[in-house]
């Protein structure tokens, strides 16, 4: 009988002490937040919380080629589920972005931004005039499952090719353009469909840097 009340006050404790957790509790030691996000991603009408984490080793602080002092401490995310008034821990991957400070070489570094869509979880990076890529991610199956990944390559105003891979369907539509002298509007694509081959949907947590569109190399 005793053995009974105190897992009962075990439980009870717990679950108090879950109505009361907040998202910042889910920030492991060594990082610092650095983003917040809010959106519906289990259908249930409460916003979720997605966090954009950075480390903070001093060692990664550094000196650039243009003598300024620069925080290159990678990146993560963390996803949250909100259940009434507490949280739950449904994915992260604590450091699959760089930094935001990155060489850019003759350019800025890609910018990274968070989106929802339809209940979905987009990360897109946008490259200025070079282009743009987004993975689009489902929680499904106690994951964040990579569903849909797009790139589009340009020079300026004049679209390169552009990728898009469906995880679900196993279609890859790539349409490159024809046209070497094109002025805007005046691309000429010529379309390309392959069926892949995948034994299981990539997870977030899979996935070791978003930069380096790994995706894009791998089917």
């Amino acid at each position: 009988m005793k053995e009974i009340v105190v897992l009962l006050i075990i439980s009870i404790t717990l679950s108090c002490n879950a109505q009361h957790k907040k998202p910042s509790d889910f920030i492991p030691e060594g990082y610092v937040l650095y983003e917040k996000h809010f959106g519906d991603l289990n259908n249930d009408k409460q916003d979720d919380y997605v966090l954009i984490i950075k480390g903070t080793a001093k060692e990664n602080i550094v000196v650039d080629n243009y003598n300024r002092t620069v925080d290159r401490n990678r990146r993560g995310i963390i996803v949250l589920f909100k259940i009434g008034n507490s949280y739950k821990l449904a994915d992260y991957n604590y450091n699959c972005f760089s930094s935001k400070h990155e060489d850019g070489g003759g350019y800025y570094p890609p910018q990274l931004f968070i989106e929802f869509e339809e209940g979905n979880l987009k990360i897109l990076y946008r490259h200025g005039k070079y282009g743009f890529w987004s993975y689009m991610f489902r929680y499904q199956h106690a994951n964040f499952e990579l569903i849909k990944y797009e790139a589009t390559s340009s020079r300026g105003p004049i679209t390169l090719k552009e990728t898009s891979i469906d995880f679900v369907t196993k279609q890859k539509i790539v349409r490159e353009n024809t046209n070497d002298d094109a002025e805007s509007d005046e691309e000429v694509f010529k379309e390309t469909q392959t069926h892949i081959k995948i034994d299981a949907l990539i997870k977030i947590s899979d996935i070791t840097d978003f930069d380096e569109r790994p995706i894009l190399n791998s089917f």
